[in-house]
């Protein structure tokens, strides 16, 4: 992450600096990728039960899960962002104290009517295969999610917020189960926090079923998008919906070690706690985003005991979760586009109007395109930006190596700076 602004949470009446509480005003420098502002209090969840022949351990008492909440540039004043999809880790509501719940076994779905099928229903039977349940298990904690099949010989791609277990472990036991009911052990092949993705393959896999992946380039707002996945355990659940919005500017995480900005695709498909990791599918059944979080009404406002979907939830858009997936099978890590300026959103809080550029790195791609404390980025391309989140998500939509066009006011005046990003430091 290059350029992250305080971020004002609406509902709190407090503002949050970048990684952390700071004075009024002050921004500090970001010369790697920056943190995410510490989030609100996150609704406690009951962890889930791994079920299947070879259980993990028993799942420990409610504990917090601290990816339950994000912030999104320009949410209207009185709600909040949150909740999770994000919540790839939590399950269903434990039954009378026990403090389990009962495994629900894999099923496919299947057309019995083919005349009267909805194209809803033939997305699903195309993708449905190639979505899996994963378990993941830390000492006494454990907690579900999904994935999505890479290769038949077992890489799937999740998020890293669902093998990290909410960035509280990094060496979980993992498991999965395929769409035919068959369940896995699996191993952790790389992760990369800072686009919340992550790599498993199942131990002894071979003839899954690969999913499709679609050009998110190409995906418009309106379109039909269908989620599917493991909400609170369930595994393969199919909703549908349509595309809301793309090049959403999404900042999740809580902490400086989960700091994430995600250049995402929005959708009133529904998306619960467990689809963390699932597919996003377009009519045709191809994957068009890897689903990683849901928004949620913020505390104390109308209609905040919803805990679930609300018809806002977020995904990694494919083009870049195939990158990174590649990159991980590769060699265990993934590179993430660099810029090498510390920003704030400008003008008033609430209604931005650019990211003011506060400091440039020496030798940075910004430094070297001649980029200035005071220049204020307006556009990465024809991409608008009008706060330094939207600013991160623009830079981060790109590879490494990939030149853009900023729009910047300068002196009164409009210019434009080519940039060619570089790789962010590890």
């Amino acid at each position: 992450m290059d350029e992250q602004q305080p971020r004002h949470t609406p509902g709190t009446g407090q503002q949050h600096p970048t990684g952390g509480p700071a004075p009024q005003g002050q921004v500090p420098p970001v010369w790697g990728p920056p943190p995410v502002p510490p989030a609100p209090p996150s609704p406690t969840w009951h962890a889930t039960p791994v079920p299947g022949p070879a259980p993990l351990p028993a799942a420990a008492p409610a504990r917090q899960a601290g990816r339950l909440r994000i912030g999104v540039a320009g949410l209207v004043a009185g709600a909040l962002i949150g909740g999770g999809a994000g919540a790839g880790v939590v399950a269903l509501a434990d039954d009378g104290g026990s403090g389990g719940t009962t495994p629900v076994a894999a099923q496919a779905v299947t057309i019995t009517d083919p005349e009267n099928a909805t194209a809803v229903t033939a997305a699903a039977a195309k993708a449905t295969p190639s979505v899996v349940t994963v378990y993941v298990s830390s000492g006494s904690s454990s907690g579900s999610g999904s994935g999505v099949v890479l290769t038949d010989d077992g890489y799937v791609v999740t998020n890293n917020h669902v093998v990290t277990l909410d960035s509280s472990t990094t060496d979980a036991s993992v498991q999965v189960r395929t769409s035919d009911g068959t369940l896995y052990d699996a191993t952790v092949v790389g992760t990369d926090p800072t686009s919340d993705l992550a790599v498993i393959r199942l131990d002894g896999a071979r003839d899954l079923v690969p999913a499709e992946f679609a050009d998110s380039d190409d995906v418009q707002v309106g379109d039909l998008s269908v989620a599917i996945g493991a909400p609170l355990g369930l595994s393969d659940t199919v909703t549908d919906g349509i595309v809301s919005a793309t090049d959403r500017a999404v900042a999740t995480g809580s902490t400086q070690d989960d700091a994430t900005v995600i250049d995402a695709l929005q959708t009133d498909a529904a998306i619960n706690p467990g689809n963390s990791g699932g597919a996003l599918v377009n009519a045709s059944g191809e994957v068009i985003g890897i689903n990683t979080a849901i928004a949620t009404v913020a505390s104390g406002a109308p209609g905040s005991s919803q805990s679930g979907s609300i018809g806002v939830g977020f995904a990694i858009p494919s083009n870049t979760a195939q990158r990174i997936a590649e990159e991980i099978i590769a060699d265990g890590t993934a590179d993430t586009a660099y810029l090498g300026v510390s920003a704030r959103t400008a003008g008033d809080e609430e209604v931005g109007t650019g990211a003011r550029v506060e400091q440039v790195q020496p030798g940075s791609p910004a430094a070297a395109a001649g980029l200035a404390a005071g220049d204020v980025v307006t556009a990465v391309g024809d991409r608008p930006v009008t706060t330094s989140t939207e600013l991160t998500a623009a830079v981060r939509s790109h590879a490494p190596g990939d030149q853009v066009t900023l729009t910047v006011e300068r002196g009164g005046g409009t210019t434009t700076v080519d940039v060619t990003l570089a790789t962010a430091a590890g």
